[in-house]
Protein backbone atom coordinates (compact mmCIF):
# COMPACT_ATOMS: atom_id res chain seq x y z
CA UNK A 1 0.00 0.00 0.00
CA UNK A 2 2.87 2.36 0.97
CA UNK A 3 4.25 1.91 -2.66
CA UNK A 4 1.20 2.10 -4.03
CA UNK A 5 0.58 5.50 -2.23
CA UNK A 6 4.07 6.74 -3.07
CA UNK A 7 3.71 5.87 -6.93
CA UNK A 8 0.33 7.81 -6.82
CA UNK A 9 2.06 10.83 -5.28
CA UNK A 10 5.26 10.72 -7.46
CA UNK A 11 2.40 10.61 -10.90
CA UNK A 12 0.52 13.10 -9.38
CA UNK A 13 3.58 15.58 -8.89
CA UNK A 14 4.56 14.66 -12.24
CA UNK A 15 1.66 15.81 -13.81
CA UNK A 16 1.67 18.88 -12.05
CA UNK A 17 4.60 19.55 -13.13
CA UNK A 18 3.81 18.58 -16.66
CA UNK A 19 0.50 21.04 -16.98
CA UNK A 20 2.60 23.93 -14.92
CA UNK A 21 5.26 24.04 -18.29
CA UNK A 22 3.98 25.42 -21.33
CA UNK A 23 5.70 25.07 -24.70
CA UNK A 24 3.31 29.29 -25.54
CA UNK A 25 5.88 32.17 -24.96
CA UNK A 26 3.91 34.87 -24.22
CA UNK A 27 4.37 37.23 -27.17
CA UNK A 28 3.26 40.99 -27.35
CA UNK A 29 1.71 41.37 -30.20
CA UNK A 30 -0.54 44.77 -29.61
CA UNK A 31 1.78 47.89 -28.83
CA UNK A 32 -0.10 51.15 -28.29
CA UNK A 33 1.30 53.85 -30.78
CA UNK A 34 0.59 57.75 -31.51
CA UNK A 35 0.62 60.11 -34.58
CA UNK A 36 3.46 62.88 -34.00
CA UNK A 37 3.47 65.86 -36.71
CA UNK A 38 5.13 68.92 -36.65
CA UNK A 39 3.42 71.95 -36.97
CA UNK A 40 0.92 73.00 -39.66
CA UNK A 41 0.26 76.55 -40.88
CA UNK A 42 -3.46 77.48 -39.71
CA UNK A 43 -3.96 80.15 -43.05
CA UNK A 44 -4.72 78.68 -46.54
CA UNK A 45 -5.81 80.02 -49.70
CA UNK A 46 -7.77 78.34 -52.14
CA UNK A 47 -5.35 76.53 -54.56
CA UNK A 48 -2.50 76.24 -52.10
CA UNK A 49 -0.76 73.15 -50.31
CA UNK A 50 -0.26 72.77 -47.22
CA UNK A 51 2.59 70.15 -45.85
CA UNK A 52 1.41 68.00 -42.76
CA UNK A 53 4.93 65.96 -42.19
CA UNK A 54 4.13 62.81 -39.93
CA UNK A 55 5.59 60.37 -37.87
CA UNK A 56 3.96 56.93 -36.30
CA UNK A 57 5.72 56.51 -32.90
CA UNK A 58 5.30 53.28 -31.94
CA UNK A 59 6.04 51.46 -28.19
CA UNK A 60 7.76 48.77 -29.62
CA UNK A 61 8.16 46.38 -32.63
CA UNK A 62 5.59 43.62 -33.89
CA UNK A 63 6.77 42.33 -37.43
CA UNK A 64 3.35 41.50 -38.42
CA UNK A 65 1.54 44.80 -37.24
CA UNK A 66 0.53 46.42 -40.43
CA UNK A 67 -1.00 50.06 -40.11
CA UNK A 68 -3.69 52.18 -42.28
CA UNK A 69 -4.39 55.67 -42.99
CA UNK A 70 -8.00 57.15 -43.96
CA UNK A 71 -9.76 60.56 -43.32
CA UNK A 72 -12.79 62.56 -43.29
CA UNK A 73 -13.32 66.25 -44.34
CA UNK A 74 -16.29 67.74 -41.93
CA UNK A 75 -15.65 70.99 -43.36
CA UNK A 76 -14.33 72.52 -46.97
CA UNK A 77 -13.37 71.05 -49.52
CA UNK A 78 -10.29 69.48 -50.26
CA UNK A 79 -7.65 67.01 -51.58
CA UNK A 80 -4.82 64.89 -49.26
CA UNK A 81 -2.53 62.91 -50.75
CA UNK A 82 0.27 61.14 -49.84
CA UNK A 83 4.33 61.87 -50.54
CA UNK A 84 4.54 59.07 -53.05
CA UNK A 85 1.20 61.07 -54.87
CA UNK A 86 -1.29 58.90 -54.03
CA UNK A 87 -4.64 60.53 -53.65
CA UNK A 88 -6.45 59.61 -50.68
CA UNK A 89 -10.55 59.58 -50.88
CA UNK A 90 -12.61 60.29 -47.81
CA UNK A 91 -13.04 57.29 -45.60
CA UNK A 92 -11.27 54.52 -47.72
CA UNK A 93 -8.94 52.33 -45.99
CA UNK A 94 -5.11 53.03 -47.70
CA UNK A 95 -2.10 50.94 -46.63
CA UNK A 96 0.83 52.59 -44.66
CA UNK A 97 4.03 51.28 -45.51
CA UNK A 98 5.92 53.98 -43.53
CA UNK A 99 6.93 55.32 -40.13
CA UNK A 100 7.90 58.27 -41.11
CA UNK A 101 5.92 60.09 -44.28
CA UNK A 102 4.43 63.84 -45.53
CA UNK A 103 0.80 64.59 -46.59
CA UNK A 104 -0.13 67.28 -48.52
CA UNK A 105 -3.67 68.80 -48.24
CA UNK A 106 -4.60 71.09 -51.26
CA UNK A 107 -7.43 73.65 -50.65
CA UNK A 108 -10.58 73.71 -53.20
CA UNK A 109 -12.36 75.93 -50.88
CA UNK A 110 -13.14 79.55 -49.57
CA UNK A 111 -14.22 78.55 -46.35
CA UNK A 112 -12.94 77.06 -43.51
CA UNK A 113 -11.29 73.57 -43.63
CA UNK A 114 -10.89 70.66 -41.39
CA UNK A 115 -9.40 66.74 -42.20
CA UNK A 116 -9.68 64.19 -39.54
CA UNK A 117 -7.13 61.71 -39.88
CA UNK A 118 -7.27 58.22 -38.98
CA UNK A 119 -4.01 55.44 -38.71
CA UNK A 120 -5.99 52.28 -37.59
CA UNK A 121 -3.25 48.72 -36.77
CA UNK A 122 -4.37 45.54 -37.73
CA UNK A 123 -5.29 45.06 -34.12
CA UNK A 124 -8.02 47.43 -34.06
CA UNK A 125 -6.36 50.14 -32.38
CA UNK A 126 -6.89 53.96 -33.67
CA UNK A 127 -5.54 57.18 -33.45
CA UNK A 128 -6.73 60.09 -35.08
CA UNK A 129 -5.60 63.91 -35.38
CA UNK A 130 -7.96 66.72 -36.55
CA UNK A 131 -5.63 69.74 -38.70
CA UNK A 132 -7.70 72.82 -39.40
CA UNK A 133 -7.22 76.02 -41.66
CA UNK A 134 -8.74 79.34 -41.98
CA UNK A 135 -9.16 80.81 -45.42
CA UNK A 136 -6.46 83.41 -45.87
CA UNK A 137 -7.96 85.89 -48.96
CA UNK A 138 -4.65 87.64 -48.90
CA UNK A 139 -6.54 91.33 -47.47
CA UNK A 140 -3.75 91.55 -44.71
CA UNK A 141 -1.00 92.23 -47.52
CA UNK A 142 -3.30 94.92 -49.62
CA UNK A 143 -4.03 96.35 -46.26
CA UNK A 144 -0.40 97.01 -45.57
CA UNK A 145 0.70 98.54 -49.36
CA UNK A 146 -1.91 101.00 -48.77
CA UNK A 147 -0.58 102.35 -45.82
Amino acid sequence: MKKFLAYFLYTLLLSAIVCACSDDLDIHKVYTYDLVCMPVQKKIVQGETAEIRCQLVKEGEYEQAKFFIRYFQPDGFGELRLDDGMVFKPNDLYPLNKTTFRLYYTSHSTDQQVIDVYIEDNFGQVVQKTFSWQNDKGDDEDNEDKE
